[in-house]
């Protein structure tokens, strides 16, 4: 009994601890993009897409502060969120919000470092960027658009991709309005790095493939792998759907520096060899390790 209460116990602080950790990374993610923000965006009337782009342009023209906006404007994206999605979501988008809010306010007196439109582009997209990639691996989101284009993804064919595109090429076309249309080209160029450093944090700078070999010689490829590569290799079952012969299928997962090598070892034993490489956005679990190659 004793023992169970003590397993009990530290699964509930684990528990407690990730939570902790889940809410600090949210919060360091809404720190560094408000960074990203105030410091190179916002002084050179430069935007990002969705509700945040359209908070800068209502508080530089309202001189409300730009916080006020994110928090007024979100709300009825936080409850569809709420509704749609769950409230695990919900609680930590709002959780982002609130701070993006507050370290605004806080970084906004901060000097701006530079005055060059396409340096606080570049540098401001890459650290905005991170922020809401750390706040997206975390289950959160700093922008209702962006709730709202996970609902439409499940209830029409358009994708989150296309949704998030549609709204922002309105937001950023009216920033030429406000800004003055090279602001917004400049908003433009910001936009496209903020998604590409995103991407970044989300799948990391050095990629991993799932690759699938179909051959004949499968015990010799899958021995090379394993000694040559030091990676692991699964035998998946499967038949030729012409020949009705049985085929053993080669699986695994690994980085892309790796890939020329792998491919390399599969036609080295079998010129014939069948491969498929696909990019993964995630492992969890398993002995998978990013490694160089010699």
């Amino acid at each position: 009994m004793k023992n169970n209460n003590k397993v009990s116990l530290l699964r509930r602080r684990k528990t407690a601890m990730d939570w902790i950790k889940k809410y600090l990374v949210l919060i360091i993610g809404s720190l560094i993009y408000s960074a990203g923000l105030e410091i190179f965006l916002v002084p050179n009337n430069i935007i990002d897409g969705g509700i945040v782009g359209i908070s800068i342009m209502a508080s530089y023209l309202t001189g409300i502060p730009f916080g006020v906006y994110m928090l007024v404007l979100n709300l009825p994206f936080l409850y569809l969120g709420y509704k749609q999605i769950g409230k695990t979501f919900a609680i930590s988008t709002i959780i982002s919000i609130i701070a993006l809010s507050i370290f605004s306010e806080f970084l906004e007196p901060v000097p701006q470092i530079t005055q060059d439109y396409f340096l606080a582009a570049i540098f401001g997209g890459i650290i905005a960027g991170a922020g809401v990639g750390l706040v997206i691996r975390q289950g959160g989101s700093l922008d209702g658009t962006e709730i709202t284009a996970i609902i439409l993804d499940r209830k029409t064919s358009f994708s989150v991709g296309e949704v998030v595109m549609f709204f922002n090429l309105f937001i950023l076309g009216a920033a030429g309005f406000v800004f003055g249309w090279d602001k917004a080209m400049y908003s433009l160029v910001a936009y496209f790095i903020i998604s590409k450093m995103i991407d970044v944090v989300l799948k990391g700078l050095d990629e991993s493939y799932a690759v699938m070999i179909v051959s004949d010689e499968y015990e010799e490829i899958a021995d090379a792998l394993m000694h040559r590569l030091g990676r692991g290799v699964t035998y998946l079952h499967g038949q030729g759907a012409y020949t009705g012969d049985d085929k053993q299928v080669l699986y695994c997962v690994v980085t892309r520096l790796e890939v020329v090598k792998l491919k390399e070892i599969a036609l080295e034993k079998d010129e014939t060899a069948f491969v498929t490489i696909n990019p993964v956005h995630d492992i969890v679990g398993g002995r998978f390790k990013k490694k160089s190659i010699h």
